[in-house]
């Protein structure tokens, strides 16, 4: 993969030049973009800024975030061609930093469950996960060093989990969304892929204009608690022989490591996430839906026609759910609780079908909470396919979040 740490240095150090940076990413797309398919477009003439702390850094960017330079078609034949006038806020940021948006990336229609033809760059006939299985596949496959991509259920942090790369879904509004096509207002958030914590740290503290966040300390006397998130169907071993693995990283870290049960409210939020996104997305797509339904994929037509019967009142109900939790997990996160969560990713390796984009059972209930989490490769299968874990703080503490994950991760690599 490429590293963005390490192409940033170069080009301080002049042993490489804005412009070499990107072309190094051009022959990468040359060599992999065939066999993956993880770009709608790329930018044959792009801008190429000579200073600026991400000067010469190409970024794919998902396909529901609006870029002027390029079209934002959703991953769908309804917005096919689609030029917006403007950048989104994202978009406009790394530009400011000398970054280069050079590609779109695939996405789910709508970002929703119907699959890509993106392939896993580990495996061609297993998937990369969804919604931004582009993003996540391009960076695993070493065509971009930075990557966007959203998250609603679980679409940054399960396709980093599958495609073995870092997955940041930072806590909630962290990042603009403006001019990122909405799915579920309540959920939506804008997170990114890179190769490794250190790139994903350095990336997201320019983006945010937050520096701590790259900067946040060794973390000392930390307390991780492990959550199997009971409310869920049991994952596959090698999920739980990662997240044992993971543990013992922590471990060999000098962490303190022990089994945590969540109360019975998280589970009735996990069950609120989805009467909250089908509720929303009703709304959110309800022109696509009255004007261009046959022209939607099955999987999304079949929820937006369940999505009419959902009353306001269950709605109401769900969000009360859901704020009753997010209090809660003030709670966990206290002086007695854990410093951060250590739990699954996925319920396992990429499944073996390109016509599904994986389970995100692991991640709903995360992303409700609109807390830090970030995926760390851990482990892989016999058949090579990666296994990660994620890692999760309280709300605000993303430099945490990547600290710890920083911290097994140099851990890992001593197991």
């Amino acid at each position: 993969m490429l590293s963005l740490l390490d192409l940033c240095a170069r080009i301080d150090d002049g042993r490489l030049t804005p412009e070499g940076a990107v072309g190094l990413v051009r022959e990468a797309i040359a060599a992999r973009e065939p066999e993956i398919g993880a770009l709608v477009c790329v930018d044959p003439t792009p801008a190429i800024p000579t200073t600026g702390p991400l000067a010469g850094i190409a970024v794919g960017i998902k396909d529901i975030v609006d870029t002027a330079d390029l079209p934002t078609a959703m991953g769908s034949p309804i917005y096919a061609g689609w030029r917006p006038r403007a950048d989104a806020p994202v978009v406009a940021r790394l530009k400011s930093l000398g970054a280069v948006p050079l590609a779109k990336t695939t996405t789910t229609p709508f970002a929703f469950l119907d699959p890509t033809a993106t392939r896993n760059p580990h495996h061609p006939g297993h998937t990369p996960g969804g919604s931004s299985a582009g993003s996540a596949a391009a960076v695993a496959a070493g065509m971009l060093p930075l990557a966007l991509g959203t998250q609603t259920g679980g679409s940054i942090i399960r396709p980093a989990a599958f495609c073995g790369v870092v997955g940041v879904k930072p806590s909630f509004r962290l990042l603009p969304t403006v001019g990122v096509k909405c799915y579920s207002w309540a959920l939506d958030t804008l997170g990114l892929f890179a190769a490794s914590v250190p790139d994903a740290a350095h990336a997201l503290a320019l983006l945010a204009d937050r520096p701590a966040i790259a900067r946040p300390g060794e973390p000392g006397g930390l307390r991780i608690g492990i959550v199997r998130q009971d409310f869920c169907a049991a994952p596959d071993p090698e999920a739980e022989a990662a997240l044992a693995r993971a543990a013992r990283a922590a471990e060999r870290a000098g962490a303190r490591v022990r089994d945590y049960a969540l109360p019975a409210r998280f589970g009735e939020a996990f069950a609120a996430h989805a009467t909250i996104q089908d509720y929303e997305v009703r709304q959110s797509l309800a022109w696509e839906y009255a004007t261009h339904r046959d022209a939607l994929p099955p999987r999304l037509r079949a929820a937006l026609d369940a999505a009419q019967g959902i009353e306001t009142a269950a709605y109401d109900a769900a969000r009360r759910t859901a704020h009753h939790a997010r209090r809660g997990l003030k709670e966990v996160f206290s002086e007695d609780g854990p410093d951060a969560i250590l739990t699954y990713a996925a319920p396992g390796a990429a499944p073996a079908s390109l016509d599904q984009t994986g389970d995100s059972r692991f991640n709903r209930l995360w992303t409700l909470m609109g807390v830090p989490c970030v995926t760390l490769p851990v482990d892989r299968t016999s058949a090579g396919l990666p296994v990660g874990v994620q890692v999760i703080t309280r709300f605000g503490d993303d430099g945490r979040a990547l600290a710890v994950a920083g911290l097994i991760e140099r851990a890992l690599r001593e197991l």
